[in-house]
């Protein structure tokens, strides 16, 4: 015997909007009319009780999809106050697609949209895989975190989500080009500091994510690959803070005063030997 029980509207949770169950007996004269009474009593409770479980693995999946893997698992672990955050040391990534202006205004419409999608699993499966945490998706830029207790493993980490994401963006730009779709490439900065970490907003719209001045730095550091035409820029202090195997493959671009930020600092990029 095969049952549905259909949700109410208002109970319909994205394709999820029924329940369905099989039954089978060893009888050999089937089921009997009791037996068939009592299961469609029974399997309401049971579809309910299912449903339920369902939903907590949907919203662990939706926050964590939604806020981050990292800030999702705080939110269901109850860290929904407006204000609650901690102040925490990390890497900060943030990274942007080259060019991206030009593209949206010479390319057909219907190409903006895969290109991006391209593009950001590119960057989010290349800090994933390396164990960051994407905060934020802003336009076509990437905002995240590799926070580790040892400050050299955090470094190491996010070294090793820039030369994946080198190998991803080489791969898909092979591919996009083979296709005939627009391409582009990924400029990238990184730097390392203390900054707040929790619930930003107002009581009826939160947003958990990083604050502070480290932030604002790191955007511009990013925003300076254009300047210096180099795929990947390293603020003094991230540098310092690598260890030295890899602080070895590291190369000054100069001294720079970087928008909205108070003091001048020297950048770091990759050798290109290095690089290659």
């Amino acid at each position: 015997m095969a049952l549905v029980h259909r949700f109410a509207g208002s109970g319909i949770i994205g394709d999820m909007d029924c329940f369905y169950s099989s039954w089978a007996t060893r009888g050999p004269d089937g089921f009997s009319d009791a037996d068939l009474a009592a299961l469609r009593r029974l399997v309401p409770p049971l579809a309910l009780a299912i449903k339920c479980a369902s939903l907590a693995r949907i919203a662990g999946t939706l926050v964590e999809v939604y806020l981050g893997r990292d800030a999702g698992r705080r939110v269901l672990g109850g860290r929904i106050r407006r204000g609650a955050a901690e102040r925490i040391a990390a890497v900060l990534w943030f990274s942007d697609l080259r060019g991206y202006t030009r593209i949206t205004d010479t390319a057909p419409p219907e190409q903006i949209i895969p290109l991006m999608n391209d593009y950001a699993e590119a960057v989010i499966a290349a800090i994933h895989g390396a164990g960051g945490d994407v905060l934020k998706l802003i336009g076509d830029g990437t905002l995240a975190i590799f926070a580790a207790p040892d400050r050299a493993d955090a470094c190491r980490a996010a070294l090793r989500a820039e030369a994946d994401l080198r190998g991803r963006v080489r791969a898909l730009n092979r591919r996009r080009g083979a296709e005939n779709l627009p391409v582009t490439s990924v400029y990238l900065g990184l730097h390392i500091g203390e900054v707040f970490y929790g619930n930003i907003g107002s009581d009826d719209r939160l947003d958990f994510t990083v604050v502070g001045p480290a932030v604002n730095e790191v955007s511009r550091i990013a925003a300076m690959c254009r300047t210096v035409e180099r795929s990947v820029l390293f603020s003094s202090e991230f540098a310092a803070a690598t260890p030295a195997p890899e602080r070895g493959t590291f190369v000054s671009v100069g001294r720079y005063a970087l928008r909205g930020v108070g003091r001048a600092q020297e950048l770091f990029t990759l050798d290109p030997a290095s690089e290659e």
